[in-house]
């Protein structure tokens, strides 16, 4: 594996059973992400983002085929063995925030330290740090029903990034969201992938991919195009 590689999809199949049909979804899918890379993954309803998704936020396992991530072999392990790898590896953004209703913005940045055996000072300590990354210092006591969508989504980023996780995954972060708050929230991304973050966004929208320094396009299955994004945009340092 090459050192820098901090996904390596090799010959990658997907495959569901309906009823007596077999449902072919990745088919032979080869895919290099390098760390601190930021890349967009776009597609087609059918074309197999989400699928791909959920295997490479170990949230699901490929019929046969390799996938390393960050150096482990993460292709065959037991649903015990993910859930280790995901809350060690990933942070997940998702388009529906995902927030606990009942949390505070700070207990749901918090949360997965919990998990990861962290004590309850830390813990605080480490999600207000964060939530002052994603500016919402002043907003920490509140829960997600007083919260607008956009603040929502950075109670989710700061959540995301709390673990310091090898890669960031974001499923259409701003599906939710209205154009001006979009924007924001991407600025947000371009922040995190400045600093050394690895960043990988699905989406099926081309304004939100472009974004992205690369742009990787699945159709039926398999990657359709893999290419650099020449559009340069401005970047601000939030993180």
């Amino acid at each position: 594996m090459i050192s820098n590689t901090v996904i390596q999809i090799t010959n990658l199949y997907k495959q569901y059973e309906l009823g007596k049909q077999i449902i072919e979804v990745l088919k032979g899918l080869n895919l290099n992400i390098h760390r601190n890379e930021y890349v967009a993954l776009m597609g087609p309803s059918g074309s197999g983002k989400s699928t791909l998704m959920n295997i490479m936020g170990c949230l699901d396992t490929p019929t046969k085929g390799s996938y390393v991530l960050n150096g482990n072999d993460v292709s065959s392990m037991l649903d015990d063995e993910l859930a280790i790898i995901r809350n060690k590896e990933i942070g997940f953004v998702f388009q529906q925030f995902n927030l606990l209703p009942r949390l505070s913005a700070l207990e749901n940045v918090a949360l997965p330290l919990v998990y990861a055996g962290i004590s309850k000072k830390e813990r605080e300590q480490q999600a207000k740090y964060y939530l002052e990354q994603v500016n919402l210092a002043d907003r920490w006591h509140h829960k997600p029903n007083e919260l607008s969508g956009g603040q929502c989504q950075r109670v989710a980023i700061a959540r995301a990034l709390v673990n310091k996780p090898s890669i960031i995954l974001a499923d259409e972060p701003t599906g939710n969201l209205d154009s001006k708050t979009s924007i924001e929230i991407m600025d947000i991304f371009s922040s995190i992938h400045a600093n050394g973050n690895t960043v990988v966004l699905v989406t099926h929208e081309e304004e939100i991919a472009l974004h992205a320094r690369r742009i990787i396009r699945l159709r039926d299955g398999i990657v359709e195009t893999d290419t650099m994004n020449q559009v340069k945009s401005n970047e601000v340092s939030l993180i």
